[in-house]
């Protein structure tokens, strides 16, 4: 298919062919949700702990004479039905994350790029550099692309890691920079707009071709 290169003031300049393999396929929603559960449960700290009645600290006498009271036996305070001890079945430090096939990846990564470019919110956007590394000039590079007065969730899909535009736009908290070859599927498929660097597109043809 074929998309327009637009400037930073978004004109258009030229066109573009995109690899119909990559951003022309049908959308898979099954495995764009097996990629996104994937990185969430990849990223989770799995530290939840709690104390069962054998880890609680207290005492183990009993808190009334067993027989004679006509109330239930009881073993100690520490028992899960009284406050503060133990608890049955909480949750303990855990490893959350799993591998997940790279053939579901590639095609999750694949699907959410042709959702893009299908709804519309995916521009091609020529090259471009902020050699100050400053947010000020960063945010007068990309105005006239960006909604005024909306902070809508944005992607930069960039060649490479540009440490210059990433350091301008680090602390603006709705933008994130993905690299072509390193692409997280939660963040692209919540991206409102979606902005892929002309070199990165070209990149992209060949770095998610059928093989």
């Amino acid at each position: 298919m074929e998309r327009k290169v637009v400037s930073l003031q978004g004109k258009e300049l030229r066109t573009i062919e995109l690899s119909d393999a990559v951003f022309g396929l049908p959308i898979n929603e099954d495995v764009i949700y097996y990629a996104i559960n994937n990185e969430l449960a990849n990223k989770r700290m799995g530290t939840a702990s709690t104390k069962t009645r054998g880890q609680v600290h207290g005492t183990n006498r009993r808190p009334y004479a067993q027989k004679g009271t006509g109330r239930a036996r009881q073993g100690d305070y520490k028992s899960p039905i009284y406050v503060g001890g133990g608890i049955v079945f909480g949750p303990h430090p855990r490893d959350f994350s799993y591998v997940l096939p790279k053939k579901v990846k590639r095609l999750a990564m694949k699907s959410i790029l042709s959702l893009k470019a299908q709804n519309g919110t995916l521009a091609v956007v020529e090259d471009f550099t902020v050699e100050t590394g400053k947010t000020k000039d960063f945010m007068t590079k990309i105005q006239a692309l960006v909604s005024a007065g909306k902070t809508e969730r944005t992607v930069v899909i960039l060649k490479d890691d540009d440490a210059d535009i990433k350091r301008a736009g680090r602390n603006i908290p709705w933008l994130s920079f993905l690299s072509y070859n390193r692409l997280r599927a939660h963040d692209l498929f919540y991206g409102r707009k979606v902005f892929l660097l002309e070199s990165a597109a070209k990149e992209l043809n060949e770095f998610y071709a059928d093989k």
